[in-house]
This record gives structure tokens, C-alpha cells and sequence, in this order.
């Protein structure tokens, strides 16, 4: 079920769809004779992918779901742990292991580290399974935290848990009642947040890797297509999907429940 999930959620984010639009449209005009059908569906592929790359669209419906929460300032509340949520990682002992992790990975737990560091007596919770490689994501993480000064004895480890949903459950049975700071990404956390509150817990939101800006000056960056904003949309897109199933896994599981 959770590579099914996957592959469709993979299929359907804004550039394999679109490009498939257009494959579409090229087969419409090659082995067809609905010429002009064929040059509005590759005329909308382009311009879907246009749009999907152009700043203003993309920082435009990414920053308010960014900045629903504010940056974690420290609170007179004790905090028992801080959870750094995992993204993606690679096993290559060429490169060194700040470059092992993803770039959403290392800032994840650069986060996780600097409030671990303001509240040394709490424990820092790492999650990840291995995404087929020989170690898990949260151990690679681990790793990262100790070489960056995080004392071995102050780490714990959710090895098995592939999505936030298991996330939030396998530390709902670690943290209990305790107080709870949740790393994630600014994009992320709505939907982490969600996730954690069915679980039974309310943890404080300490959001991070934001990537859409409201003011970019220099017009040649801002009007342009670029790579940065198709992630951007893309990362949209994809809480925005996640968000919809969240909401069709409750209400199919409510009649059963």
C-alpha cells in the first residue's frame, strides 16, 4: 500500500503530468487527425509548466501554507524532546555525511540540534526507515547529530516509521504526556501537525527549510522560469495532496471505527 501511495502521488505532481499531458498531445498529432485538439493540449502542457516554474505563482501559493506557523522562539515551558521528522538520504562513503543527507534532511536537523542545544536535558528523536539501503534514515541522521556535537546518550531512534502517520504514532508510544517540539518543514507542518494531534499529542511546531520569498528585487530572478519555483510548486502540490488524503483516510475509516 505504501509504494501504491507513492507511485501515484509520483505520477501525478506537476511535471510527470505534464509531461505526460504533452506525450499525450505529440500522440494525438502523430497518429491522429485532431490536429487542433493535439495543439491545445501540448499548448496547455507548456503553459502548465510555465506557470508551475514562474515565481510568482509558485512563492505566491507556497508562502502562506509556509508561514501558517511562526519560527520556534524558546518558552519558559520545560521540553522533554525534540523530534526531527525524516526526509531522504543516500549510503556513499566518499562523500562526507553532511552530503549523505538530503538538503531538506540536513536543515531538519540543524533545527532539531539548535533547540536540542537549548535545552540540553531533553532527548532528541530521530526518525527514518532505510529507503533500501543498508542504514536507516534516522541512524544517518544520528550520525550527522553526533559529529556535529549531539552526545550519543541524548539521541533516540524511530527506525521503521515510512510516513508521518507512523511517525506520530511510534512517538505518541515514546513522549506519552511529555512536552514535544516537532522539527518539520514550514511547508510540512500543517499536515505533521495533523498527524500528531490524532495521535494524541500536541506537540509545539518549530518550522523550518522555508522556501518561498515574498521579495525577490532583482526582475531577472523573479520573472524568469527556474527550477527553484517548479520545486517550490511542486512542494505545494504535494501537501496539498497529502492533505486530501488525510482527509479521505478519516472519513474511510470512520464507518469501520
Amino acid at each position: 500500500m505504501f509504494e501504491l501511495k507513492k507511485l501515484i502521488s509520483t505520477l501525478i505532481m506537476p511535471l510527470p503530468a505534464l509531461l505526460l499531458l504533452g506525450l499525450f498531445g505529440l500522440c494525438l498529432l502523430w497518429f491522429s487527425q485532431r490536429k487542433k485538439l493535439a495543439s491545445f493540449v501540448i499548448l496547455g502542457a507548456f503553459l502548465g509548466i510555465f506557470l508551475a516554474s514562474f515565481q510568482p505563482v509558485a512563492s505566491g501559493l507556497l508562502r502562506p501554507l509556509e508561514r501558517q506557523y511562526p519560527a520556534f522562539l524558546p518558552t519558559d515551558k520545560p521540553v522533554d524532546f525534540v523530534m526531527v521528522l525524516g526526509n531522504s538520504h543516500v549510503v556513499d562513503d566518499a562523500l562526507p555525511p553532511t552530503s549523505e543527507l538530503s538538503r531538506t534532511a540536513l536543515m531538519r536537523l540543524a533545527e532539531g540540534i539548535r533547540i536540542h542545544r537549548m535545552y540540553p536535558t531533553s532527548k532528541l528523536i530521530l526518525s527514518g526507515y532505510d529507503h533500501g539501503y543498508e542504514v536507516s534514515h534516522a541512524r544517518m541522521l544520528a550520525r550527522v547529530a553526533m559529529a556535529l556535537g549531539v552526545n550519543k546518550n541524548s539521541i533516540l531512534l524511530l527506525e521503521t516509521a515510512k510516513d508521518t502517520w507512523e511517525e506520530a504514532y511510534q512517538a505518541a508510544s515514546v513522549v506519552g504526556s511529555s512536552n514535544l517540539v516537532l522539527v518539520t518543514s514550514a511547508s510540512h507542518m500543517d499536515r505533521a501537525l495533523y498527524e500528531f494531534r490524532s495521535a494524541g499529542l500536541d506537540p509545539i511546531p518549530a518550522p523550518t527549510n522555508f522556501m518561498a520569498q515574498k521579495e525577490i528585487k532583482q526582475p531577472w530572478i523573479k520573472y524568469s522560469p527556474r527550477a527553484q519555483y517548479l520545486e517550490q510548486f511542486e512542494r505545494y502540490w504535494h501537501e496539498r495532496l497529502g492533505q486530501a488524503w488525510q482527509r479521505l483516510r478519516d472519513l474511510i475509516a470512520q464507518p469501520s471505527a
